[in-house]
């Protein structure tokens, strides 16, 4: 049995699914409750969209993070070599304990510079938030 109610009519000769009356203009809740179930299924896609997307970020990273520290490895050891290279060249010149000093002094001094010039770095990358904040 179909109830009657004023917002429903039903066409002639036109029979509705399980008996229900057919709309003719949908109201404004439907169209709301449409439009919640269209955002709910576009935010499940874009989740899953994501969810694929930082996978293959992960794999990609991974296998070039590994290969970055084969390479960083390497060079490290090139490095490595090259002092002690620099040590053998300078030795039959000046003696061993003065190679090994002057080299040593020159990494440090490097390595200082290096350090001191990162600190400036930071303290710019500081100082810009610090006048976002204020």
């Amino acid at each position: 049995m179909i109830d009657e109610d004023p917002g429903f009519e039903q066409p002639a000769g036109e029979q509705s699914p399980v008996g229900e009356p057919v709309r003719e203009d949908p109201s404004l809740t439907d169209d709301i409750v449409a439009l919640i179930d269209d955002g709910k299924t576009y935010l499940e896609a874009e989740i899953e969209f994501q969810k694929s997307r930082a996978e293959f970020a992960f794999a990609r990273g991974r296998s070039g993070a590994a290969y970055g520290l084969a390479a960083a490895a390497l060079l490290h050891l090139a490095l490595v070599a090259l002092v002690v290279g620099a040590i053998f060249a300078l030795t039959p010149m000046i003696g061993a304990w003065a190679a090994t000093a002057i080299v040593v002094a020159m990494l440090a001094a490097g390595g200082i510079f290096l350090a001191l010039a990162a600190k400036r770095r930071f303290a710019r990358l500081a100082a810009a938030y610090r006048e976002t904040r204020q």
